[in-house]
């Protein structure tokens, strides 16, 4: 897959390679997500064109919100890149959103973005809006197309009783509630990050955790623990995760995302490492005393190998 990158106003006429373009932000590539561009995929075979996706960075939101704004996604531009890859996405356009950008009308950006790359057939949701302030919507596509490209509207996709949404799944994740999550995305929530040296005091106490300084970027999940599966250096290995402050040991201490990994013994410090968020057990809780924290942490192993084995 090729990635192009571009910057408004530059000019990419010289793109003149047919395609059949899906539009969306796509944040987390979720199951509406992967109709949408499995329906471009399906056409694009059919019409012997390439596959193309157009997404946008940063978040519009970020540019249009009148305070500072940080955005938390479920995939930050890289593994959305990776998961275009997957689903045999020939061409990634990755639209810097601009205020200057943002304030193109909608002819405009169909005129700029659609017809002078060349696009051929646009496939999109029910909901996409394109233009200042989203004025087109996707039932003026075709009179803004006027015969020069062909449009296909994908409906509104449900899961759990709601319309399968990036707003909806960021909602499970922040609320602790990964198997939602997982159902809406088509797959386990997955963070990346980096093995770094945490305090260590994990081992003393017969759990020892791997602390992951995860990429900035991601959302990260409600405080608490969790069944999870971590993997590195390309082997899986099934695992409980602790995301919090230490409370039981002293207070202030910055925010720390730790793996006890069930049946592992390996070094593995500046490893790139992933988390998969499978199922949460319970709050952080703070103990009276070691042996409190123990037999919780005894319990969470315990729930964690029973987890995985009814699954």
């Amino acid at each position: 897959m090729e990635t192009i990158y571009l910057h408004y106003p530059d000019n990419h006429k010289e793109d003149q390679t047919e395609k059949v373009m899906a539009l969306g932000f796509f944040d987390g590539v979720h199951r509406g997500h992967q109709t949408v561009i499995q329906k471009a995929r399906q056409i694009a075979t059919e019409k012997g064109l390439k596959l193309a996706v157009m997404t946008f960075d940063p978040h519009p939101s970020v540019v249009l919100s009148k305070v500072r704004k940080k955005v938390k996604y479920l995939t930050p531009l890289e593994e959305k890149q990776e998961k275009m890859a997957a689903l045999g996405v020939d061409l990634l356009y990755v639209v810097r959103f601009t205020t200057a950008f943002s304030d193109l009308t909608p002819a405009e950006f169909v005129e700029k973005y659609l017809v002078d790359l060349a696009v051929k057939h646009v496939v999109a949701g029910f909901d996409y809006s394109y233009g200042k302030k989203g004025a087109g919507r996707m039932k003026d596509l075709p009179s803004y197309a006027n015969g020069r490209f062909d449009v296909t509207v994908v409906d509104k996709e449900e899961a759990l009783h709601a319309k399968i949404s990036s707003t909806t799944i960021r909602g499970y994740i922040e609320a602790g509630q990964l198997d939602e999550a997982n159902e809406l995305l088509g797959y386990p929530y997955t963070t990346k990050g980096t093995v770094i040296h945490g305090d260590k005091r994990g081992r003393t106490i017969g759990f020892p955790t791997a602390n992951i300084l995860v990429d900035e970027g991601y959302l990260i999940p409600k405080l608490g623990v969790y069944a999870v599966k971590f993997r590195v250096n390309g082997e899986t290995y099934l695992g409980m995760a602790s995301i919090g402050f230490n409370i039981t040991f002293k207070e202030d201490q910055a925010l720390s995302i730790e793996v006890y990994i069930l049946d592992f013994k390996q070094e593995i410090y500046g490893e790139d490492a992933e988390i998969e968020w499978y199922h949460f057990f319970r709050p952080e809780l703070k103990f009276n005393g070691v042996e409190g924290l123990i037999a919780q942490l005894k319990q969470d192993e315990a729930d964690t190998r029973k987890y995985f084995a009814d699954k």
